[in-house]
């Protein structure tokens, strides 16, 4: 690997992180590919007006629907963010709001056909590079991979609700 030195001539921190990566680095590697491939191969099978700010709401809602509230929480994001990609998602055809029937004044959101399939079509993605990994790990290997990463993303601190 080429050697991306600083100013003062030495290693630089570009250096150090391409050689010994932190965990936020690591973290953002594996969701950056992770993203890459889900979106070309979505958009090769027609989904072609998807961002990846998109799934922010599409990895999480189900067929039943979710309020605003709920996706934000559960996604981690803030209700700003969701709303707007809500927003994109209704007017692209993925989603619409509908009466809760448990609540009138509030709006479940829950995706139409196209969506239904895209979420279908990504869960299956998914699928497909979680078994990749786990082939090229080995289960038990991967088993502990993938619980050590349950533990480390459920026990963050706590933090305020400005993430973007």
């Amino acid at each position: 690997m080429d050697e991306i030195c600083g100013r003062d001539g030495g290693m630089g921190r570009a250096t150090r992180k391409l050689t010994a990566p932190d965990l936020g680095v690591l973290a953002a590697g594996l969701l950056v590919g992770i993203e890459r491939e889900l979106f070309r191969r979505t958009r090769d099978a027609g989904f072609d007006d998807l961002r990846p700010r998109h799934g922010a709401v599409l990895a999480y809602l189900d067929e039943e629907g979710l309020r605003l509230a709920d996706l934000a929480r559960i996604s981690g994001r803030n209700k700003q963010t969701i709303a707007a990609s809500v927003d994109e998602l209704e007017s692209l055809g993925y989603i619409r709001r509908v009466e809760d029937p448990a609540d009138r004044r509030a709006k479940l959101i829950v995706p139409t056909e196209r969506g239904r399939q895209r979420i279908r079509l990504g869960d299956e993605i998914i699928a497909d590079i979680e078994h990749r990994h786990e082939a090229r790990l080995g289960h038990a290997a991967y088993a502990k991979f993938t619980h050590a990463l349950r533990l480390i993303t459920t026990d963050q601190a706590p933090d305020s609700d400005d993430d973007d």
